[in-house]
């Protein structure tokens, strides 16, 4: 800047100099005197020219440069087609209509190695579909773990009894906080395999930053008693949350922060979206866990704040204090007492209760650390529903874990947890009498183990008319299919739920199965049977949601013993 301003003045001085001089020199005769005037005219008008293109050479330079020290981005909003994720991070780069932009003009002063590097604030979006509008977006940083990993199942936890509407309206961000293009491709692809629909609709994105992101670490001082290890972990993860806050700024109207190792409480999008639009006072952010840095909602409008505070300390303190020192910052008055303080922050932030997010790793991400974290308002999960259910036999050929058996959950004691199906296993349910039945549905897992499903069973019924059953069975028009003798396939297991009607014709129903049609890699769950009543008072449908005096009304799990 200094020399781009010496250089200008210099020109100046320059002209004016050779104007003043030429027009001292100017001769007293008349003819000559004009026609040397007219030259001189001439070449200064040249030198005018030319001090014009200097200055506009020079006032783009000063715009390069300005351009430089507030430099945004653009970063990617389309997916990879291949069909697996290559072990080089994909980084790709859109148009001016797909941009999104991290607003901060002040990063360069907090973390002056970017300046190096102009593309280090480049997200490497693996996957995603750019997806923006929803009401909220999760987001959840991982890190390579030297034990175990819990992502893929904090994910199903938070995936697991979403409705279609809900599933439209979240965003999850799966940050792989690591610059090992192979280990970035490796959970990528992981996510892909196990989340194919979610990936493929938008609702789930992997990201990894620049390899030029982090600075370097060595130097950094020691400070709140914490050995190097330590303080390292914990600046690495004041920049990995405030990388993903400048991602998701833009995303949607609720950001939630998360971490790689929690479950998630049942219903949880609406409870924090209901919560959340019932807040009628302002407020920085709401808790719906009481543990560091989980389960914090913040406005998408204050992450750009946020983060930069962030960074501005990343150094210095643990996350979840930086957050503490922004309220204070906004609303203490150091001339007066904590308790004051103290009131006055609970005027911003606003607690949930019971908590909607369990911290379950043991491991923790700094090696060596075990995390024994529990938050005690966090409760008990409900991990199956009990039912009224009719009377019957019950058989199956698969084994049972432990005391979860087929039995206790019929009586509405337990959950039905079977290991591993192989093809042929089956679940019977006999009925001592025959009984009309509407409708069924059968959720396989639960909350804290959503991937034991069943996967390629069918449902099946035996109705007490045989002569029903071959008319149907044989009838060219019908979608019914024959199983073994008699039963009837009536319907299938699809992403872990069965669930459909029951015609009349295929009425009263003798027996109802579920049939495994091809070797399973997991175990096998079952948590919830629903049913729907017809008015008749001999009709029986199956149902778990809810406990009824009256007489057994449908096939379940059982109502609990009272007391």
């Amino acid at each position: 800047m200094r020399l781009y301003s010496f250089r200008f003045g210099c020109v100046l001085a320059f002209a004016c100099f050779v104007s003043i001089t030429w027009i001292k020199s100017i001769p007293s005769d008349g003819g000559s005197t004009m026609q040397t005037l007219d030259q001189r005219l001439l070449l200064a008008e040249g030198l005018a020219g030319q001090v014009r293109r200097d200055l506009s050479s020079l006032l783009e330079e000063l715009r390069n440069t300005s351009k430089a020290a507030n430099i945004s981005y653009p970063i990617s909003t389309t997916t990879t087609t291949n069909s697996s994720i290559p072990t080089e991070t994909i980084r790709q780069k859109v148009g001016h209509s797909g941009q999104q932009t991290f607003l901060q003009p002040n990063i360069y002063l907090y973390m002056p190695h970017l300046r190096q590097h102009p593309d280090s604030l480049l997200p490497n979006v693996v996957l995603g579909q750019g997806r923006r509008g929803v009401s909220l977006v999760l987001g959840i940083p991982t890190v390579k773990r030297e034990k175990q990993s819990y992502l893929v199942s904090t994910l199903r936890s938070l995936l697991y009894g979403l409705t279609t509407l809900q599933q439209q309206d979240l965003l999850i961000i799966v940050f792989v906080a690591e610059t090992d293009s192979d280990y970035v491709g490796s959970i990528a692809e992981s996510i892909r395999k196990n989340f194919s629909k979610e990936v493929q609709s938008g609702m789930l994105e992997v990201i990894s930053p620049s390899q030029y992101y982090y600075p370097d670490f060595s130097g950094l001082r020691e400070t709140l008693g914490d050995s190097k290890d330590r303080v390292k972990w914990r600046t690495k993860q004041n920049l990995d949350f405030s990388f993903l806050m400048l991602y998701a700024q833009d995303k949607g109207t609720y950001y939630v922060q998360l971490e790689d190792d929690v479950v998630a409480k049942a219903g949880y999008f609406n409870t924090m979206k209901t919560y959340a639009n019932q807040r009628s006072q302002k407020w920085l952010y709401l808790e719906f866990s009481q543990l560091g840095f989980i389960g914090k909602m913040f406005q998408s409008r204050d992450l750009p704040m946020i983060a930069e505070f962030f960074l501005m300390f990343h150094r210095d303190k643990p996350i979840d204090w930086l957050l503490d020192h922004i309220l204070w910052v906004k609303v203490c008055n150091p001339e007066k007492d904590a308790k004051d303080c103290d009131k006055q922050k609970a005027q911003l932030r606003y607690r949930y209760k019971p908590s909607l997010f369990q911290h379950v790793g043991l491991h923790s991400s700094l090696p060596g650390k075990l995390q024994q974290l529990k938050d005690k308002d966090f409760g008990q999960q409900s991990l199956f529903q009990a039912h009224n259910n009719p009377d019957a036999e019950l058989s199956s050929s698969l084994k049972h874990y432990q005391a979860h058996s087929l039995e206790r959950a019929y009586r509405g004691q337990d959950f039905f947890w079977a290991l591993t199906p192989s093809q042929g296993d089956y679940v019977l349910f006999n009925f001592t009498q025959p009984i009309h039945i509407s409708r069924y549905l059968f959720r396989s897992g639960n909350i804290e183990t959503s991937g034991d499903k069943f996967t390629n069973t069918t449902v099946e019924v035996l109705p007490k008319n045989a002569s029903a059953r071959d008319r149907l069975v044989i009838g060219s028009s019908s979608s019914y299919k024959g199983s073994d003798k008699p039963f009837i396939t009536i319907g299938a297991f699809e992403n872990g739920v069965a669930e459909g009607e029951i015609e009349e014709v295929l009425q009263p129903i003798s027996a109802l199965r579920l049939l495994v049609h091809s070797d399973a890699d997991v175990w096998a769950l079952l948590s919830e049977f629903e049913d729907h009543k017809e008015e008749e008072p001999t009709t029986h449908t199956i149902r778990p949601g809810e406990c009824a005096a009256a007489p057994p009304a449908g096939l379940g799990m059982g109502c609990p013993p009272e007391g």
